[in-house]
């Protein structure tokens, strides 16, 4: 028999009706699963880049050509990750992908061929599309189903600690040299790998996922309809790529398109992972108070602004605020996606729904950051990604809104 999932005090209290590591000690895990795999095997890359083109190891086409390929990397981790799960135990590869993530900063740490580093960046995002995939479903099955969101919102902290680690570690460390750097921050990864590493649950004591009432159409139904589901994708899909000028380009827009240096566009990036560790906790919160459908909503409208203001404007309280708004729903937007998930469906059928998701995501992602990085190159223009951005992301509104005026209709019919 299936051991009970536990109380909503488990969570609170550190305690756990089942065998194993505690709610806390798990979600810490999942927490520092996230950092290495989006907060440093991705965002880490961003304060570098502008160094990269200072001290000639690459083109700024080609640097910007490498973030796109930790992208398509991670494009290709999100399609695989369900054939390797069924190749191995979960916490066996959740513990093999943090180890590559941290080999692949040592990798880069002296100037190689572009090819060399185009691998290592692409393998660092395959790995970290495995974490991003495996972790979150592995472990919120463990936690009570009113805290679920809370838990989410705590792990997905994780990329904002990479990001303000990379925005405070980055630039100190680049006063010594670009090799110190890539050292530096596999240090840091190896440290979080031996955190991480005995806070995995047992998988069979895996507990049931207690069905969550839902909002949306078919909410009596055995399994949602794939149109909810469908519009779930496209929304989270959309949005990633109205994101990826900020995840590119913020600090290259400040330190070379502004002209104020690596140092400004560095504590910029700080503020970017400031943001993003604050983000996820309220998208959570407010998730599990209002319902996620609500909250999705309302993210959208104001990440649209908080992307589209950097097309209009280069003041610095424009950067400032577009740098910690956006920097939340960079994480924000995936506690709430796999929130909404959850409203609609549970199971097996919510993580291979996280699993479609997050390859949709990852296909945004790669597809805007190579056809971004194809227009700056073309027009080195700033602004125009940012308009970009902000028009995909009211797409994704438009798609919502759409959505609900067809589930509206569904249940008069009904």
């Amino acid at each position: 028999m299936d051991d009970p999932a536990p109380t909503s005090s488990s969570f609170v209290s550190g305690t756990n009706t089942a065998a194993g590591p505690k709610p806390w000690r798990m979600t810490l895990s999942a927490l520092c699963c996230y950092l290495i795999a989006v907060g440093l095997a991705r965002f880490a890359y961003t304060p570098l880049i502008p160094a990269l083109v200072h001290d000639q190891w690459f083109s700024a086409a080609q640097a910007a050509y490498l973030g796109a390929a930790n992208l398509a990397g991670y494009l290709i981790g999100a399609v695989l990750s369900r054939r390797l799960a069924a190749l191995a135990p979960t916490a066996a590869l959740l513990r093999i992908a943090m180890v590559i993530a941290a080999l692949s900063f040592f990798a880069c740490a002296a100037p190689a061929p572009f090819t060399w580093f185009l691998v290592w960046r692409a393998t660092a995002g395959f790995v970290g599309a495995v974490l991003i995939i495996l972790a979150a479903p592995f472990v919120l099955p463990h936690i009570a189903a009113e805290r679920r969101g809370l838990a989410a919102g705590m792990m997905f902290v994780g990329p904002g600690s990479g990001i303000v680690l990379a925005g405070l570690v980055v630039p100190e460390l680049l006063t010594v040299s670009l090799t110190a750097t890539w050292i530096g921050l596999g240090l840091i990864c190896a440290v979080l790998v031996a955190v991480a590493w005995s806070g995995w649950p047992a998988e069979h004591r895996a507990p049931p996922t207690p069905t969550r009432a839902t909002d949306g159409p078919g909410a009596d139904a055995a399994e949602p309809a794939l149109w909810l589901l469908a519009a779930v994708y496209a929304i989270y899909a959309l949005s990633s790529v109205g994101l990826v000028p900020h995840m590119l380009f913020l600090v290259d827009y400040v330190a070379r398109g502004l002209g104020r240096g690596i140092v400004v566009g560095s504590y910029h990036w700080a503020l970017f992972g400031l943001g993003a560790m604050i983000g996820p906790l309220v998208a959570g919160g407010m998730g599990d108070r209002f319902g996620f459908r609500l909250t999705l909503r309302l993210s959208l409208l104001i990440q649209a602004t908080g992307v589209g203001v950097l097309a209009l404007t280069p003041h610095p309280l424009a950067l400032i605020g577009s740098s910690l708004l956006i920097g939340a729903f960079i994480p924000a937007i995936s506690v709430l996606t796999l929130g909404r998930i959850q409203e609609i469906t549970t199971g097996a059928t919510a993580a291979n729904a996280w699993r479609v998701a997050t390859i949709g995501f990852a296909v945004g992602q790669a597809a805007a950051a190579y056809g971004l990085s194809y227009i700056f190159s073309a027009t080195e223009s700033y602004r125009l990604l940012y308009g970009l951005g902000a028009a995909t992301i009211l797409v994704a509104f438009a798609v919502d809104l759409l959505m609900d005026a067809l589930a509206q209709r569904r249940a008069t019919r009904a």
